[in-house]
């Protein structure tokens, strides 16, 4: 494929070279910059993703523009975050021929809130993102696909490229090793639709560990009612999540009764929690499927509300 016809202008080792030293910069380990530089995987994110000009994405961690690059030509807009204050001016440069389409916030992921996406989307004449899609920094990125999937209603799909464990783990099966209190919390709010794995010698400077993209579906559950989850529902089975795999090895009962050691109100009512959810408190966190946490959940509320 000739330049003029690549996904992504900057998506090859020479080109974010090239972009990087007329910037006086290098990829910063701090930040986790690991540059994509394979042109064909940025084909397999856009399929993956199926991002098409009735679509606003939101990016986390642009680093040069590679991935955003070949989103703006094909999405209607994209808002990116980036927390590297040395970029903006990179960004700037490398995806002016798309200014009109693309806003940036200069900011911490982990810190972003629905009022800053929504005012800087806003402004730019933007609606607020669908879809998510990124190349996401590896330290944070589990934490950002819940939290934004939480955070943000809005948002009906995630494709982004994680350590593979970290893909495992999103995608793993109840029984499974890599399932988790972070499988079901995740599992409440969206489902794996695909993934794909990348090896280190697609990224400069290669990462020491091996990669995946993954999309994730955004796919309301109902709660033990039939009705659809509330908020609240949801918040309280995520809760039984962190509690019963708070000591993995122990039983549910043993491993819920440590989480809650400074509820002791809640401690106290945990058999009829069990009781009422129907769920036995001799199995352990990785036997239980969602709906058993859901139904947990919606015990938990029962026994606050009694407290």
């Amino acid at each position: 494929m000739a330049d003029d016809q690549r996904f992504s202008p900057y998506s090859t080792p020479s080109a974010t070279k090239a972009v990087l030293e007329a910037h006086g910069l290098t990829a910063k380990y701090t930040y986790g910059q690991n540059f994509l530089v394979n042109d064909d995987i940025i084909r397999r994110i856009l399929e993956l993703s199926a991002v098409g000009p009735e679509d606003a994405v939101l990016e986390v961690g642009p680093g040069i523009g590679t991935l955003t690059a070949a989103l703006l030509q094909r999405a209607g807009a994209v808002v990116a975050v980036e927390k590297d204050a040395d970029l903006p001016p990179v960004l700037a440069d490398t995806l002016y021929p798309w200014r009109d389409r693309f806003a940036l916030i200069q900011n911490d992921a982990l810190g972003l809130s629905a009022e800053e996406v929504h005012k800087t989307a806003n402004e730019a004449g933007f609606p607020f993102p669908n879809k998510l899609v990124s190349n996401l920094p590896y330290a944070v990125a589990a934490t950002v696909v819940l939290d934004y999937f939480q955070q943000f209603p809005q948002l009906q799909s995630a494709t982004v490229m994680v350590q593979k464990e970290v893909a495992d783990r999103m995608a793993a099966a109840p029984g499974s090793k890599t399932y988790g209190a972070y499988t079901v919390k995740l599992g409440l709010y969206a489902k794996p639709a695909g993934r794909f794995l990348v090896g280190p010698g697609n990224f400069f400077p290669p990462p020491r560990v091996e990669s995946s993209v993954i999309r994730l579906d955004r796919a309301p559950v109902a709660g033990p009612d039939g009705a659809p989850a509330s908020a609240e529902l949801l918040a309280a089975a995520c809760t039984m999540a962190d509690a019963a795999f708070a000591n993995r090895r122990k039983t549910l009962a043993n491993s819920c009764k440590t989480y809650f050691a400074n509820r002791p109100e809640i401690q106290a009512q945990l058999p009829a929690i069990f009781e009422a959810a129907a769920v036995n408190p001799s199995l352990r966190g990785e036997a239980l499927a969602q709906a058993d946490f859901l139904a947990l959940g919606q015990a938990l509320m029962s026994a606050m509300g009694a407290c």
